[in-house]
């Protein structure tokens, strides 16, 4: 199905900044290349600029490849900066980056255990 991302088995960032002229050919190659990954797998790979207002996302169909490509209008994303690095994250973490959340939350509520009442 077009644009179905829930395919996918992983989701990949990768740190620091892309050129953002790369075209789908040259984003496979930098997952190829680069990070030792498998473009033809089923796995999201995401892909960041400069100014980290706009990002692109890579992903195998089986029959072809989808180049998604999300421009903001206000803010921007809250990207990891290591350079040359790429990194799994979850779909929560997913979540919180287009949400423009920070991927590594300092800290959250954790779940309560059953207690009795007074």
């Amino acid at each position: 199905m077009l644009g179905d991302i829930t395919v996918a088995e992983n989701i990949y960032i990768a740190c620091g900044y892309t050129d953002m002229r790369k075209s789908i050919d040259g984003l496979a190659a930098v997952v190829q290349e680069q990070f030792h990954l498998d473009p033809f797998s089923r796995n999201l790979f995401l892909f960041c600029g400069k100014r980290r207002d706009r990002i692109k996302v890579l992903l195998w169909e089986g029959d072809g490849f989808l180049l998604l490509y999300k421009r903001l209008e206000n803010g921007n994303f809250q990207w990891p900066r290591r350079e040359g690095d790429v990194k799994p994250i979850s779909w929560q973490q997913f979540r919180w980056l287009m949400e423009g959340l920070e991927i590594e939350q300092k800290s959250r509520i954790l779940p309560a255990e059953k207690a009795d009442f007074c």
